[in-house]
């Protein structure tokens, strides 16, 4: 009954929020001429995007002198990714902060960046990302009325279970994997034997301690920040995949905004980028370094027989899919 109270709540709260922000349409401008942009998202407070974000929003009212302001909504203030790209699609917010693994769901071409095992070393990612091939996949949504501004370094995302270790693929059989709504990833759990279970990010916790998943993927601040370090036993260093976050400002934002307006906010997000990676690279140790003082075993397995176990996805995307292998191809080839 108190849950189902407090669920109530929380639906009230938010359906409050949405109205008020309705009325600004995503980016509203006052009397003396200032816009300010709604920006919302899921993310933990602690979470070194979130920082990120944060910084983004200083700089841009630092930069315009007041004229331009970015109004954040976190921790699934008004709701989950997919809901939350889908109000910015249409205009009643103007930004948000989704998984490339989710965005893929509305943009095709974002599938390639979910590829197991996609990137040769950490500077193939940068210079895929920061890049050519980066620059025009993030335009690659404008005709969904989407235009990414920018990624998010979110790092590589590995495997944690709780009861059961995983030391080769072999060890996935059979357990139930929280996943992204993503086609990638799906595939990639049915490769190791593993059985898929989409599951909303926020119900992961309890998910854990209902029994209702034995394990799922995540990178190393994600895994601290969300806490899901108190319900599992095991990390596993495999780095399947480096599916990064993606800043995305809807076209009915975008449209509203002059030019000047435009070199305000893509200054501070450039900015807010440089200082992103720089703290991605901090926060992944200091994760790591936490959740094995409380307790988690952090495995280093060989990752040469996950890399080999899901080799056949590119093939099967080859064959199906010729337009998705092309923007794989562009990836391979950036050195």
């Amino acid at each position: 009954m108190v849950c189902s109270f407090i669920k109530l709540n929380k639906l009230f709260l938010t359906a409050v929020f949405l109205v008020l922000i309705f009325m600004s349409c995503g980016g509203s401008r006052s009397d003396d001429g200032s816009k300010t942009i709604i920006l919302a998202h899921a993310m933990h407070l602690t979470h070194p995007v979130t920082i990120a974000m944060d910084r983004m929003a200083e700089l841009t009212e630092e930069k315009s002198e007041g004229q331009l302001k970015i109004e954040i909504y976190p921790t699934s203030q008004l709701g989950g990714e997919r809901e939350l790209l889908e109000l910015v699609q249409i205009g009643t917010i103007g930004i948000t902060k989704i998984s490339g693994a989710v965005l893929e769901n509305i943009v095709p071409a974002m599938q390639a960046m979910s590829l197991p095992y996609l990137f040769r070393d950490e500077e193939h990612y940068a210079n895929v990302l920061w890049g050519d091939v980066g620059r025009d996949m993030l335009l690659e949504g404008e005709k969904y009325r989407l235009r990414g501004i920018a990624y998010y370094d979110a790092g590589m995302r590995s495997f944690y279970s709780v009861g059961r270790p995983i030391n080769t693929p072999a060890d996935l059989a059979g357990m139930k994997i929280r996943v992204q709504p993503s086609v990638m990833a799906i595939n990639l759990i049915r490769a190791y034997g593993g059985s898929a279970t989409p599951l909303a990010y926020g119900e992961l916790y309890t998910a854990f301690q209902g029994g209702i998943v034995d394990g799922a993927e995540n990178n190393p601040p994600s895994f601290y920040t969300s806490r899901h370090y108190e319900v599992t036993d095991y990390y596993i260093l495999n780095e399947h995949t480096a599916v990064p976050d993606v800043l995305v400002i809807g076209t009915k934002v975008w449209d509203t905004l002059t030019d000047q307006e435009r070199t305000w906010l893509m200054e501070a997000v450039n900015e807010s980028v440089d200082f992103q990676r720089e703290l991605w690279k901090e926060s992944e140790e200091e994760s790591l370094r936490i959740v094995q003082e409380a307790g988690v075993e952090v495995i280093h397995p060989d990752k040469e027989p996950f890399r080999e176990r899901v080799q056949h996805i590119y093939d099967n995307v080859r064959e199906r899919d010729p337009e998705l292998y092309r923007w794989i191809e562009r990836i391979q080839q950036v050195q």
